[in-house]
């Protein structure tokens, strides 16, 4: 497992609101712990044999603290818009396929039943419909990242 990976798990970790996770693989063992104290310490160990165990504290990022203080801000301009929120955990994706168009952009009108998005969970690709009839005004998930229950998807506009 390469920095890159281990920077990516610790990402997601630090989203997915997790306080604990551990991975264990052949020749190296992660553990990943987030606290109250808004630390997240990453314990590396490899086998006796090779090199001896490393250890990194990293303060969690700064920047996701300072938009949660705005929040309310933006939620006062949003509140005329409908929150389409995740039915499901898995992965979130845009398009039905690689090769095809995305469902829905910003500004597209869609009607109550229309398909929004796919999420995968467990290898089965679930169709989102909207439950809403208006436009699209933003979608707030990249295309191929993971979701939680009830997170927020699009926003929509029902006028």
């Amino acid at each position: 497992m390469d920095l890159k990976e281990i920077q990516n798990l610790i990402k997601f970790v630090a989203k997915s609101g997790a306080s604990e996770v551990k991975l264990e693989m052949d020749d190296v063992k992660i553990t990943i712990r987030t606290g109250s104290d808004n630390d997240t310490t990453i314990v590396q160990q490899v086998p006796m044999h090779a090199a001896p165990v490393v250890q990194q504290q990293a303060p969690a990022p700064a920047a996701p603290a300072a938009p949660a203080e705005q929040a309310p801000v933006p939620a006062n301009d949003d509140s005329k818009y409908v929150t389409i929120k995740s039915p499901i955990i898995g992965t979130f994706y845009r398009k039905p396929s690689p090769d095809k168009p995305v469902f829905v952009e910003v500004g597209t009108d869609i009607k109550e039943g229309d398909v929004l998005c796919v999420i995968e969970a467990m290898k089965l690709f679930n169709e989102i419909e909207s439950e809403v009839s208006g436009k699209i005004v933003k979608v707030l998930v990249d295309d191929s990242s993971p979701v939680e229950f009830d997170q927020p998807l699009f926003l929509v506009d029902p006028s």
